[in-house]
């Protein structure tokens, strides 16, 4: 299945990173990302400062991109949930709306029962807005004009002589 890239509108990218920020809060984690499957981040939330954000987005989209193949394995459509349990840190992902990642980095101050339970009502808004986006960037491409649309046969014909 072939994703076309999104292109987040302002109003769309505020909305995001304020749901961001409030799981950031209500989950007492250290970082939020949100990610797409290509392994573009598309915004985060938390103290990023010591994290390599280009790499953590990649990897975990090909974290997700391997679990969907056990997952095709086992005859699953996918795991849409992943939770990775470190010393000091733990990861929380999950796929939204079957087009982007979220992932919560938290520690001992939170738990993964009230992380899943946030991450839970922040996905149902994430999905809303990425379904918005989709549904905008249908419209957008629709009022484009075709590339070279002001070009005639007779300019074409004018060029090569």
């Amino acid at each position: 299945m072939e994703r076309s890239s999104l292109i987040m509108f302002e109003e769309e990218f505020r909305r995001t990173v304020g749901i961001l920020d409030k799981l950031l809060r209500d989950a007492n984690a250290k970082v939020v990302f949100l990610v797409d499957k290509d392994g573009q981040l598309i915004a985060s939330s938390g103290d990023t400062g010591d994290i390599d954000t280009t790499s953590l987005a990649s990897l975990t989209a090909g974290n997700i991109a391997a679990t969907g193949g056990i997952a095709r394995l086992l005859g699953e459509k996918e795991f849409s949930i992943l939770f990775h349990e470190g010393e000091k840190d733990n990861i929380h992902i999950s796929v939204v709306a079957n087009r982007v990642i979220l992932v919560v980095i938290f520690d001992r101050r939170s738990s993964i029962g009230l992380v899943r339970l946030r991450v839970k009502k922040a996905s149902e808004e994430l999905g809303n807005i990425i379904q918005r986006v989709i549904d905008r960037n249908a419209k957008e491409v629709l009022k484009e004009k075709p590339l070279f649309s002001e070009i005639t046969d007779e300019d074409i014909e004018k060029l090569f002589r």
